[in-house]
């Protein structure tokens, strides 16, 4: 009897996957990507931070034409930081902080850890050993919309200045 229910729990479960699919999520082509233009953005803060989690914004145009942020599923971003002499730091944790915003007249920092209802990604260790949102692979996030802008802070008070060196969106 024992054996019967076993049975039938595999064949329930086969058929749920075959119905419903494997898949998390929508279908989205891997090799899909968008690099955001910096050429026409300051991608440097001119003045130096002088306390740690100083903000550096950067607004994005209103609308990317040809651009569904909703087909991607990862991003990475590249920064440096700087210290007061405009000298390069050893990339590392708790260095730069960035997150993505939505809407640039809303909630610009969200909660305290994680994605928030304007702020689908914090990653408090871009080129730091313990993010990934800075590699390859990038960091996973889920776009229900194009964002606006985003933010980067100083997550260490030695951080003087941050220079962005790519924002992009993709599916590996």
């Amino acid at each position: 009897m024992k054996r019967m229910g076993v049975v039938a729990a595999i064949v329930v479960s086969l058929a749920v996957i075959g119905f419903t699919g494997c898949a998390s999520g929508p279908e989205r082509d891997p090799d899909a990507y968008f690099t955001i233009d910096l050429s026409g953005f300051q991608t440097r803060n001119q003045v130096a931070f002088y306390r740690q989690w100083d903000d550096f914004f950067i607004t994005f145009p209103d609308g990317f034409p040809g651009v569904d942020f909703n087909d991607f599923s990862r991003v990475t971003i590249r920064a440096v930081a700087f210290d007061a002499y405009g000298e390069p730091l050893p990339p590392g944790d708790s260095m730069i902080m960035v997150t993505l915003i939505y809407d640039m007249g809303g909630d610009q920092r969200g909660p305290a850890e994680g994605p928030g209802p304007n702020t689908p990604l914090k990653e408090f260790n871009v080129g730091g050993s313990m993010g990934t949102v800075h590699t390859r692979r990038g960091s996973r996030l889920t776009l229900n919309r194009e964002p606006g802008g985003i933010l980067f802070q100083n997550a260490n008070a030695i951080v003087r200045y941050i220079e962005v060196q790519e924002i992009t969106f993709h599916n590996r």
